[in-house]
């Protein structure tokens, strides 16, 4: 079986990132590995509806999803923000190809327990892993918006890092790369700031309760804690705008942060 690796990152971290980045991946793919993309997409959708003047609001992380705002997050992540991703690997020269979770069922979801409060947000019941599958058998990367459905046919808003920890876990792959405008997880050391290399969940919750970790990257080491089931036994933060990044992470180590379930 080929290599293969679940890569999440959101939409607006994509949207920045270097040339050469989508570049490697095209090389990696010409070289027998096999990558998947799981994106997100909250600042772009947050800057639609304000633009529509359609409120949002935020319960717990999540974005409490109406029918109205269910429709934004639809056109903004399954089409803007994947094409745009799509269009960026092809004019690099990789094979992509854009999927919502809607098509050929790839993303079955339920309500979560407190839809009352949240409206149609989804949790993750199973992936269609024959899709994924077969799209990679063609020789296309995989470039999957988190909208999920159910058999009825309603859509629900999926978290990304949950989506994509469901995608590399159906999968059976053992390693998540988590695709972020920071190196790692910092600490500090004799005053002076250095990425921890690895680091359990168990680390994060205490590192959050004394401070160390704070402010933006609370909810970026929790995103990547989320990514964590199944199969999936560590999750890599890492910068996306580190020359060769995914080639380190995927074949080398030594760069980023292993978030592992415990030692």
């Amino acid at each position: 079986m080929k290599q293969r690796f679940v890569m999440k990152c959101g939409g607006s971290t994509l949207a920045a990132l270097p040339e050469s980045f989508f570049g490697e991946l095209r090389e990696l793919q010409q070289s027998g590995v096999s990558p998947v993309i799981v994106h997100g997409g909250g600042p772009a959708i947050s800057e639609t509806l304000a633009k529509l003047g359609i409120e949002t609001e935020f319960v717990g992380g999540l974005r409490k999803t109406s029918e109205a705002v269910l429709d934004v997050v639809e056109m903004v992540l399954s089409g803007r923000i994947n094409k745009e991703i799509v269009r960026k690997m092809s004019s690099c020269g990789a094979q992509a190809l854009g999927l919502s979770g809607v098509d050929g069922q790839l993303i079955t979801a339920r309500l979560v327990a407190n839809a009352d409060e949240i409206g149609f947000v989804g949790d993750v019941t199973d992936i269609n892993a024959a899709v994924i599958e077969g799209v990679m058998a063609m020789g296309y990367i995989p470039v999957i918006a988190p909208v999920g459905i159910d058999a009825q046919g309603q859509r629900y808003n999926i978290n990304a890092d949950t989506a994509a920890g469901a995608v590399a876990s159906h999968l059976g792959v053992h390693q998540m790369i988590v695709v972020t405008d920071v190196p790692g997880i910092m600490r500090a050391v004799d005053g002076v700031k250095q990425v921890l290399p690895v680091v359990t969940v168990a680390d994060i919750d205490e590192m959050i309760a004394s401070g160390e970790i704070y402010g933006g990257m609370i909810p970026k080491v929790r995103a990547a804690v989320q990514c964590i089931q199944g199969q999936v036994q560590e999750v890599v933060i890492v910068s996306g705008e580190e020359p060769g990044v995914l080639t380190k992470a995927v074949r080398e180590g030594g760069v980023g942060t292993r978030i592992v379930k415990g030692v």
